[in-house]
């Protein structure tokens, strides 16, 4: 799980080939603005674990912004739970 001020992002990791789905769409879809898509990736980048792993993502409230820093940090979050 995953907070940025009313966002609230629920992540599913699971071993893949980095595909993202994000509230049943497809993470360009629902983040146009290439920003939000590099914040999104960030974690995976940090931790070079990028395209290990399929990103599944329900997220609600707040805007676009505050919703992909929720997911940007559920994603570093499940990371941490996965590998210490």
């Amino acid at each position: 799980v995953g907070r940025r001020k009313r966002s609230v992002a629920r992540i599913i990791l699971r071993p893949g080939k980095g595909e993202w789905v994000v509230n049943g769409r497809t993470m360009q879809d629902y983040f146009p603005r290439p920003t939000h898509q590099i914040r999104v990736v960030e974690p995976f980048k940090v931790a070079e674990l990028e395209g290990t792993f399929d990103v599944t993502v329900r997220v609600r409230g707040g805007g676009l912004t505050g919703q992909s820093d929720a997911v940007r940090m559920g994603v570093s979050r499940a990371l941490v739970e996965h590998d210490e």
